[in-house]
């Protein structure tokens, strides 16, 4: 593993209902850091809700500019960044987090089961990728999305029963053990 990172900070990866906003919020707390969300960075540059950028202007749209979003936070943030749920579909996006983890970045994919995210979520609520069958919609963007999770994935996280302090616990002692290995890789 490269050399870490002198300063926690983490990228969150995984699928609606994961708690990717929520524990960004408990970890930048904890840490006394920033928090970004690339979701919030995209409604803020088209000056529309993301359901209203996909019925406006199509789902091309909202990702360009969401691979604009990730790529402007992965080079201007320091502190906790949470991406949106299908951003990891973009090759580029990919490609820079590979070079962020390749630097000694963590990338922490926040896995959830349907049974888990079905009530964060709220499949009643406007979710563009989620019309129709809200459930077996979200496992089929899950069996897509699965494999690149787990490849880009520095740390994963089951979220399923666990309060947002308490998957930034795990996260904080899956660090802790990241950099313990480091150090003795080096001696």
């Amino acid at each position: 593993m490269p050399e870490p990172l002198t300063a926690p900070r983490v990228v969150l990866v995984g699928p609606p209902g994961s708690g990717k906003s929520t524990v960004a919020a408990a970890l930048g707390e904890r840490w006394q850091l920033a928090v970004r969300d690339t979701d919030a960075d995209v409604e803020a540059t088209a000056g529309k809700s993301i359901p209203e950028l996909f019925v406006d202007d199509g789902e091309p749209h909202f990702r360009a500019l969401e691979s604009a979003a990730v790529l402007a936070a992965l080079a201007e943030h320091d502190g906790v960044l949470a991406l949106g749920g299908g951003a990891v579909l973009d090759l580029g996006t990919q490609q820079a987090l590979d070079d962020y983890a390749s630097g000694g970045g963590v990338v922490v994919f926040l896995d959830v089961t349907l049974t888990h995210a079905a009530p964060r979520v709220g499949f009643n609520q406007s979710r563009p990728l989620l019309l129709g069958n809200p459930r077996a919609q979200w496992a089929a963007l899950m069996e897509a999305r699965r494999p690149i999770y787990e490849r880009l994935a520095t740390i994963t996280v089951l979220t399923d029963d666990l309060r947002p302090t308490e998957v930034a616990e795990r996260i904080e002692t899956e660090l802790a053990a990241l950099r313990r290995a480091a150090v003795e890789d080096e001696a």
